[in-house]
């Protein structure tokens, strides 16, 4: 008897994957990165959750709290609490307060920051080999370049490093951030890849027209990613390493 389940070579579909990543990156000049994720698991060792609770608290020693529904009162993501009091008071002092708060506590998560693995020698690979490094993200600058100094990567980016302002309707998926490094690099768009982990980073890369490097650390972020159109993702950023270091020279 023989089945009628077909059974992919694992061998096959490792080796179509590779080539697949080969053809996305064959070309790009100019890597825009996304922080938290891609780069570093930023509240590795200073949960995102009490900074949430921390902003709630905040509001609520100013009397606040009704700027927030129930349920965004219990929100996991700090990000998620300052959007919707901007949603409410955009451009006001109480927004820039807030952000400026949620930028305190990124920085104080800096230090126990985890590193994703294999992004530090996939950064100075890159730049090796002649790539051009920005970093686009709903983060604070001042904490991508607390980072990354600290990590010796600051010289792989400066000066393109462009995060969170107090203009929060350019987050992403917004692609403000990503077109101002475009800009700065003098890059074309079809020279450019962008690497991210959320479906709001594929968004603004695709408003961008940028190439779009899906980067999933487990299967409920790849199934995300690739629920939203991802084409291209990797599980590991090993990957991408080693189809880098065909290209250098021996």
């Amino acid at each position: 008897m023989t089945s009628d389940t077909t059974h992919t070579d694992p061998a096959a579909a490792k080796t179509a994957q590779t080539e697949e990543l080969r053809a996305l990156i064959t070309g790009a000049r100019h890597i825009l990165f996304d922080f938290d994720g891609p780069i570093c698991r930023l509240f590795a060792g200073y949960s995102a959750v009490e900074v949430a609770r921390e902003l709630v608290k905040w509001l609520t020693r100013q009397g606040l709290l009704r700027l927030l529904t129930e349920e965004e009162t219990g929100h996991p993501d700090p990000q998620a609490v300052l959007l919707a009091v901007h949603q409410r008071h955009e451009g006001s002092d109480l927004v820039a307060e807030l952000e400026e708060l949620l930028t305190q506590q990124e920085l104080r998560a800096v230090p126990s920051a985890r590193p994703t693995a294999y992004a530090d020698p996939l950064i100075r690979t890159w730049t090796a080999l002649g790539a051009r490094l920005a970093v686009t993200t709903n983060n604070s600058a001042r904490t991508v370049a607390e980072y990354l100094g600290g990590r010796g990567l600051a010289d792989c980016f400066a000066p393109h490093i462009y995060g969170r302002t107090r203009e929060l309707h350019q987050q992403k998926p917004d692609p403000y951030h990503l077109n101002r490094a475009l800009r700065a690099m003098g890059a074309a768009t079809d020279t450019a890849l962008m690497i991210g982990d959320t479906p709001s980073d594929l968004r603004a890369a695709e408003q961008a027209g940028v190439r779009f490097l899906g980067f999933a650390g487990d299967e409920r972020k790849e199934k995300l990613l690739r629920d939203a159109g991802a084409e291209v993702t990797v599980r590991s950023l090993d990957a991408v390493l080693r189809v880098l270091r065909e290209r250098a020279p021996h």
